[in-house]
């Protein structure tokens, strides 16, 4: 059986019956929101950048990669987003040696990976590429500390002044946070290059009668992959900071990371088209996968339709009139407001969130 293994404690590794070989599989701990970006640009890299000389190879054909490929989508998804967050100009690297460089005491407790680490530099994409394949067993042994080496990785990457200029420190914004699945600010620093926890577009300008405007640095730039987010109840979630602008609701391919009620997925489309052209969206299909293999499929209708219209679902499909206001739909409904959606099969009940 073919598997990836990602994370510190456990592997991650594909379904057990390969119905998803595309797919990252990892427990349910902090580490979720983290590895859902690296599960898109896993994605991203199957469907849009390994093109086929054949054209008319389907998606469901690109989703089924060798081992070989795996390994490869995997090495070169965790360069892309290191060299995102590099600026594209440099990026580092930190990996365990075997000695403690860093002793323990009452100011350091040991943790048997952070004294050990080295730091490697790149400036060039295509060398960090090549050490990458080279030593991507540091971030897939298990156990391992894979999860750890790759958000060190980023942190050192991005520069300790600039995370805390990201994070608007003196507000009391942190990196990490008591999330079950993690923080959205690694999500941000992971997908975006700045752990913003700003979502709207570009820099606005907040304060009252009272204080002087102060610059909020939100989204500066539209990238590869986009953020779905919906917080349910949650009104300080709510708020606009918090919710994506158009920049991270319509990226250049159509991935999306998404955040439904804390839980972390990857919604995903083969058609480029989709955010090119008004008509591609009137009726498409959308699928969705997490990290816990969990993915449903179902038809995305924007088009008006006339009361008691027969959608031509059959047998093992269900409308969104049987899903009244589910998570998941509230989230889709953030990109697509007046979607009608007919999902395909029945749904696992680790949707129910």
């Amino acid at each position: 059986m073919s598997k990836l293994k990602l994370v510190g404690g456990r592997p991650i590794t594909i379904d057990e019956a390969i119905e998803y070989p595309y797919g990252l599989r990892t427990p349910r701990n902090a580490t979720r929101g983290m590895q859902s970006v690296l599960q898109a640009f896993i994605i991203k890299y199957f469907i849009f950048d390994c093109k086929p000389r054949d054209k008319s190879v389907v998606m469901e054909e690109l989703l089924k990669p060798t081992e070989a490929e795996q390994a490869q989508a995997l090495y070169l998804a965790i360069s892309d987003i290191l060299w995102n967050i590099g600026e594209k100009t440099k990026a580092l690297i930190v990996l365990p040696g075997e000695n403690s460089l860093i002793p323990h005491s009452h100011a350091y407790f040991q943790d048997n990976v952070t004294e050990k680490l080295f730091f490697f530099e790149f400036t060039k994409l295509d060398e960090m590429q090549i050490f990458m394949k080279r030593y991507l067993p540091y971030f897939t042994e298990n156990p391992g500390p894979g999860a750890l080496l790759l958000l060190y990785s980023a942190v050192v990457t991005r520069g300790m002044e600039n995370l805390r200029n990201d994070l608007d420190a003196p507000k009391g914004a942190h990196l990490m946070g008591p999330y079950e699945e993690g923080s959205l600010n690694i999500v941000t620093l992971m997908l975006t290059g700045r752990a913003t926890p700003y979502l709207h577009n570009g820099v606005v300008y907040v304060g009252d009668e009272d204080h002087y405007a102060l610059p909020q640095f939100g989204i500066l730039g539209r990238g590869s992959i986009g953020l779905l987010v919906w917080e349910g109840e949650n009104e300080a979630m709510r708020s606009a900071s918090r919710q994506p602008g158009s920049r991270l609701k319509t990226p250049a391919t159509p991935v999306w990371v998404s955040c439904c009620c804390g839980h972390y997925g990857v919604l995903f489309n083969s058609n480029r088209e989709l955010l090119r052209n008004y008509h591609a969206e009137k009726r498409f299909e959308l699928h969705y996968y997490t990290c816990a293999g969990c993915y449903i499929s179902m038809t995305v209708d924007n088009r008006q339709q006339e009361d008691g219209a027969d959608d031509g679902d059959g047998d093992g499909e269900r409308k969104q009139s049987d899903m009244v206001s589910t998570p998941l739909e509230r989230l889709i409904h953030t990109k697509w407001m007046e979607a009608k959606l007919t999902y395909h099969g029945p749904l696992p009940a680790s949707l129910n969130f």
